[in-house]
């Protein structure tokens, strides 16, 4: 797998830049396939730092209902697959630097 399909997007939330500060540990939405090495490999080819540590999980889909002028409107939010990767002292990941 190519390492451009392995990252789809970093996880910009408080939760995730609070172990950024704390932690060092940078949360990326990757694509179900891709494994703990490919990850690896990925965000170290990308962002030229040291990964010291990877965890992954799978977030489940979700049933979303909304109430509308037409009626309820019923859908699913489709799950995914996220990445925890945690770098070496002292490196950092600039993920506000392309926007």
């Amino acid at each position: 797998m190519k390492f451009s399909h392995v990252l789809i997007k970093p996880i910009l939330t408080e939760k995730a830049n609070a172990q950024q500060e704390k932690l060092r540990r940078y949360a990326f939405k990757v694509s179900r396939k891709a494994n703990k090495l490919e990850i690896k490999k990925a965000v170290e080819s990308f962002y030229g730092v040291n990964v010291m540590d990877v965890r992954t999980s799978v977030v489940p889909a979700k049933n979303k209902v909304r109430s509308t002028k037409s009626g309820m409107i019923q859908g699913r939010k489709q799950s995914y697959k996220k990445a925890f990767v945690t770098v070496a002292e002292g490196e950092a990941i600039d993920l506000y630097a392309n926007i």
